[in-house]
């Protein structure tokens, strides 16, 4: 299993790490366009 992996494969920890900040990054926007929204109509 492990030779038929390609060799620029990031390892797990990476690749969760990576999902995690996708994630993050996704709610960060949501949060600032409900905050835009909130701002705007107070």
């Amino acid at each position: 299993m492990l030779w038929s992996d390609p060799e620029n494969e990031p390892p797990e920890e990476l690749r969760d790490t990576q999902e995690m900040l996708r994630r993050l990054g996704v709610l960060m926007a949501l949060a600032m366009v409900v905050a835009m929204i909130v701002i705007g109509i107070g």
